[in-house]
């Protein structure tokens, strides 16, 4: 009796630690129950779309065989995608989409932790439901079992959807996308205990996602066969590396769990050193009084960190899409079908531009999800309670709402012009008609943001509702080209509507009507915020 009396505390110690979590764990999957599926549909249909794209572009052995050979040498290729492993439709599919299906799962996961540990900490919800029977613990455990929900999905879909190539590799590559995954779930677990704020807490573990996808780039250029020690240090590295369709490794995904369960208890054991609300690197003291003498310049104290590592990932992106432009117009070489999806996405003026035309775009639509979080950034300030005091002096909605606005679209016009100048400098053409290119893609993007203002100032619960709109018009204009959809659902997306360029020739009429679009929305938000109750 007195021997088992230890272990019994034990016990019922950790089963305190725990209580509540299947509590937290519902409603956080309530709370996300928009969210998850959204993410879960964009990155299954990537992936699911590509083996119908690939059989149409290389249907004979021999043009599979052509495009790995081609791949061997082009290192520019070759660092952007990983390399060919196998010549099989399936082994393709997971080269050509493995990895970025696998970036964005990763994006999942860190935003899902973050925004079930410090995002509740930061709002005060978590003391007030830390005062009840919740266990210490319960709020990390939640967090994570949600992305482990949103992960375990994720792979049994792309299983399930590539079954027809293959159930092994299937399997393989299901499971890579999904621990790539799990392990930056507990990275951003992590990084939520050691920092004071959800904004730095994403920024970090992003930052650590872009840093893993450049080691995996590195190695790849250097070596075609995914053997770089380089590759290796980046989870991206052991996604290639379980082989889908290619001679599968099945000794890698236990990778997967064993980084993910030390990074777990290491994100356990910091989460019961320090108090709610507290963190290990404190915040800096605010600014003495005269250098935040308006709202803009809060709303610009806020933001700059996220301006310029969206500024500076433009830049980095335009030089290395500029630098394998002639690489991937000699891939595409003589294959008819790969040149139609070029044309389809950046129209017909000559490879090299289309191909240059396709990557303006990609970026826009990217710098989409930068105008977004940027505006929505407005609800966040908002719903914490900071917004208050803020316009408890004498700054009115509608000047607290345009200094945050005004970085979110100037921001905007900041990067893509960053990344036409990376372009030009990585492609050593002109440099006008690239950046132009690139600017031109501003009027789709401000559509985006004057929504979000919409939502935001309208329907303030639901102006999360943005991500799902950006969401749809990435999957449109990247997917939609290669699968050669109607026109009619290519015009759903406002980017569908830009000329194409550089090549192509400038049509104003509908650049000044997405603008006068962008400016009515924006006009609408505003109005809509004036008139409504700000959150305390």
């Amino acid at each position: 009796m007195t021997a088992t009396a230890p272990v019994l505390a034990v016990r019922a110690g950790g089963s305190r630690q725990l209580a509540g979590t299947g509590t937290l764990l519902r409603f956080a999957l309530r709370r996300d129950r928009v969210m998850i599926p959204l993410w879960v549909a964009v990155d299954a249909l990537m992936v699911l779309s590509m083996p119908g794209t690939l059989k149409g572009l290389y249907g004979t052995a021999a043009e599979r065989a052509a495009l790995a050979d081609q791949m061997a040498t082009n290192t520019s290729l070759r660092a952007m995608v990983g390399p060919v492993l196998g010549e099989s439709i399936g082994a393709l599919t997971a080269w050509r989409i493995g990895v970025y299906a696998g970036l964005l799962a990763a994006v999942m996961s860190l935003l899902v932790v973050v925004r079930h540990t410090r995002d509740e900490e930061e709002s005060g919800r978590q003391e007030l439901i830390s005062s009840a029977m919740v266990g210490r613990r319960a709020p990390l455990t939640a967090a994570l079992l949600a992305a482990l929900v949103a992960n375990a999905t994720l792979a049994l879909v792309i299983t399930a959807g590539l079954a027809g190539q293959g159930v092994t590799g299937a399997l393989a590559l299901g499971l890579g996308v999904g621990g790539t995954g799990m392990v930056f779930a507990t990275m951003a677990a992590i990084v939520a205990q050691v920092t004071e704020s959800a904004r730095l807490a994403r920024g970090l573990t992003g930052a650590l996602l872009g840093a893993a996808f450049v080691l995996r780039a590195a190695g790849d250029a250097g070596a075609d066969d995914g053997s770089s020690v380089l590759t290796w240090l980046s989870p991206l590295g052991w996604l290639e590396n379980v082989r889908p369709y290619a001679s599968e490794r099945w000794w890698v995904p236990p990778l997967f769990a064993g980084a993910a369960l030390v990074q777990g208890a290491s994100a356990y054991g910091l989460a019961g050193r320090r108090d709610i609300g507290m963190s290990f690197l404190p915040g800096r003291p605010g600014p003495a009084t005269g250098r935040l003498g308006s709202a803009g310049a809060l709303a610009w104290r806020l933001q700059r960190g996220s301006v310029l590592g969206w500024s500076l990932g433009f830049l980095l992106a335009g030089v290395v899409y500029g630098g394998m432009t002639d690489g991937a117009a000699k891939l595409v070489g003589d294959n008819d079908k790969a040149r139609e999806i070029f044309e389809r996405m950046g129209g017909r003026s000559g490879l090299t531009d289309a191909f240059l035309a396709a990557m303006t775009g990609m970026m826009g639509l990217v710098a989409a999800l930068f105008i977004v979080a940027s505006v929505l950034r407005l609800s966040g300030e908002e719903t914490s309670g900071r917004a208050e005091p803020v316009l408890a002096n004498a700054v009115g909605r509608l000047r607290w709402a345009a200094g945050h606005l005004v970085i979110a679209f100037g921001g905007s016009a900041l990067i893509m012009l960053l990344a036409g100048l990376g372009l030009a400098a990585g492609h050593g053409k002109e440099t006008g008609p690239i950046v132009g290119a690139c600017l031109v893609q501003l009027p789709a993007i401000w559509v985006i943001g004057g929504l979000t203002v919409l939502l935001y100032g309208v329907l303030p619960r639901g102006a999360v509702a943005a991500w799902g709109v950006a969401g749809a018009a990435l999957l449109i204009g990247w997917v939609g080209p290669a699968l050669n959809v109607p026109r009619l659902v290519l015009d759903l997306s406002p980017f569908g509507h830009l000329p194409k360029l550089p090549g192509g020739e400038m049509h104003w009429p509908p650049v000044l009507a997405l603008t006068g679009l962008a400016v009515v929305l924006v006009a609408g938000g505003l109005a809509g915020l004036r008139r409504r109750d700000v959150a305390g």
